[in-house]
């Protein structure tokens, strides 16, 4: 599939965008129970994405429950507003403006810092976000370029600024997994710029 008359956005921005995919998603009136359960969350049987994704139930659902957990899981870790800080910065690094778009408005609602992550946006991840989310970007940032570059100097940066054993595994974990889901995003389809 080609979109030649789509509107891409140049920008990163916290706007609400929309995404068009290259490849056929499956047919939203052919899903069955096991492609339901894949989708753990039937409004998703709406997303052109997921239904892309459903084409492998067994692994969506495994994804999709490893999004919730790292995400949503309210037992103890990093604030909610800081895990979406984490994937906000790995997909500004990874170039990723959709996942970018809507983690930063996680951020911004869930930490009232809307200026500091259109910051973020803006400048990108060299932005000086005050040393605890400057930790937390840094982090990130070391295990979207590298893997292996991310170490112990940045577990004790995080400790300093106050990250116990659980908040740090959470920078991991949200920024592994949007280095995963901006991958797979970009090479899927691309974003739109909604009228």
């Amino acid at each position: 599939m080609t979109h030649p008359d789509n509107r891409e956005p140049t920008v990163f921005t916290q706007d609400e965008l929309g995404w068009l995919p290259w490849l056929e998603p499956y047919p939203a009136d052919q899903l069955t129970e096991r492609h339901l359960a894949g989708l753990v969350d039937a409004a998703r049987a709406k997303s052109d994405y997921f239904r892309l994704l459903v084409r492998d139930p067994d692994v969506l659902q495994a994804r999709t429950k490893t999004d919730k957990d790292i995400f949503y899981n309210p037992e103890g870790g990093l604030p909610r507003a800081e895990r979406e800080l984490a994937a906000t910065a790995t997909s500004r690094l990874n170039g990723c403006i959709y996942c970018a778009s809507v983690h930063s408005r996680f951020a911004t609602v869930h930490s009232k810092r809307g200026d500091d992550v259109q910051r973020l946006l803006d400048e990108g991840v060299g932005a000086d976000l005050g040393e605890r989310w400057n930790a937390i970007v840094a982090a990130s940032v070391a295990l979207t370029e590298t893997p292996g570059s991310f170490g112990a100097d940045h577990v004790r940066r995080l400790r300093a600024a106050g990250l116990d054993d659980a908040a740090v595994a959470d920078v991991i974990q949200g920024a592994a997994f949007f280095n995963w889901a901006n991958r797979l995003m970009l090479s899927l389809g691309e974003p739109q710029v909604q009228a």
